[in-house]
């Protein structure tokens, strides 16, 4: 395969913040034209720092590149202008809360009784019914009520975040894996579909673990901090200088272990004879493991754990990680020339394609950058809105 996969597919997107954005960025990196609508102060992103030159480093990661079309949704030439776009793209996504696409007229609905090959998704915090669906939702929401921050944390300690937005992003990613099948679909029957993609569903899919542990379990699940709920030893262990990070799922992996310690006692020992029996001894084992390791050095034991094939390693800083060889190796920040905040790293989607090069997207756009080439190449939108648009914007940027 040469070429990015996704050339030719044309995205009309309405999204702001982080969900809806990280979605359209994915699709934009495989070569997907991804047209964001900003309303006339542009998408809230804008305005969250840190900044250099005015311009958002967030809003940059997420809407890289993308055409930026400024539009008032409430005015009548503007809702014009998207009827005439949606005419044109195969794909629209918006994550405005259940209700307010409708009143805008840029509904499922509205927008697919013109085309009727438009693939729709809509994301929002709970999804478009259900009996929280009119709630308003940040990620933290999401977090909170799946379960998953009352799962994260340690077991004497106050719930935790997840130290990311990972209601946000996850419900992004499965909206674009939930477009791509739609496509898929379409393919096959010539018409298109609406997906409805909620942060709160996104989160409790991701927590099989637990929900296995409700299932079977004996007990309800409950954090447990850095150690695995059903699997021992698998967490963080004191070092000599720091804490390193032990993941063993089997017996094997566990007498390797007890191999490179020097205590194939360990192994041998009732206690230990299965994971299940390691778990319920966790705290034994871990005084043992950790008489060890605390007369180690963190570099040292991952070193050897990693020469004996037992999972390990540091915890690495987030600018550790950054600046890491593998990073690099893998091309998972590239840098590319933004017009006003000058060079600057890029992010894009992290799954290697053969025969796509990396390393070549667009910078984020400036506000309503788009907004004339993009209008004036329609087919069903009069000139003359084209320049009220156009003229209204060009005479206050």
């Amino acid at each position: 395969m040469t070429g990015k996969p996704l050339v030719g597919l044309k995205v009309l997107d309405f999204t702001q913040i982080l969900a809806g954005p990280f979605c359209t960025a994915l699709l934009a990196d495989l070569g997907a034209e991804v047209i964001k609508i900003e309303p006339p102060k542009g998408d809230e992103y804008r305005r969250i720092g840190p900044f250099r030159s005015g311009e958002s480093a967030l809003f940059l990661l997420v809407n890289r590149g993308k055409k930026s079309v400024r539009l008032d949704l409430k005015s009548d030439d503007g809702r014009a202008a998207v009827h005439a776009l949606a005419r044109d793209v195969d794909v629209v996504v918006e994550n405005f809360r259940p209700g307010v696409a409708a009143r805008l007229g840029i509904d499922y609905p509205t927008l697919s009784a013109l085309n009727d090959h438009l693939v729709y998704a809509s994301i929002s915090g709970f999804g478009q019914l259900g009996p929280n669906a009119s709630r308003p939702s940040y990620d933290l929401i999401a977090q909170a009520s799946s379960g998953l921050m009352h799962m994260t944390g340690e077991p004497d300690g106050q719930p935790m975040k997840v130290g990311e937005s990972i209601g946000d992003l996850s419900a992004g990613l499965f909206a674009s894996w939930a477009i791509l099948a739609r496509l898929y679909g379409r393919e096959r029957t010539g018409h298109g579909g609406y997906v409805d993609v909620a942060m709160f569903d996104a989160l409790f899919s991701l927590m099989p673990t637990a929900i296995a542990q409700w299932m079977f379990g004996e007990t309800s699940p409950e954090r447990v901090g850095n150690r695995h709920p059903l699997s021992t030893p698998f967490g963080a262990f004191q070092a000599r200088d720091g804490h390193f990070i032990i993941a063993v799922l089997n017996d094997g992996q566990f007498k390797a272990l007890c191999s490179a310690m020097g205590r194939m006692d360990l192994s041998e020992d009732d206690r230990y004879a299965t994971d299940e029996l390691r778990t319920r001894n966790e705290a034994e084992l871990r005084a043992a493991i950790e008489s060890w390791s605390t007369r180690h050095r963190v570099a040292e034991i991952v070193d050897q754990l990693t020469a004996a094939h037992v999972p390990s390693s540091p915890i690495q800083t987030m600018e550790q990680a950054i600046e890491s060889a593998q990073v690099a190796a893998r091309s998972l920040l590239t840098r590319h020339h933004h017009p006003v905040a000058g060079d600057v790293p890029a992010m894009e989607q992290p799954v290697q394609f053969a025969g796509v090069t990396r390393g070549d997207i667009q910078p984020a756009p400036a506000l309503g950058a788009h907004t004339r080439d993009v209008l004036a190449g329609l087919s069903d939108l009069d000139a003359t809105v084209v320049e009220r648009l156009c003229g209204k914007q060009e005479g206050t940027v």
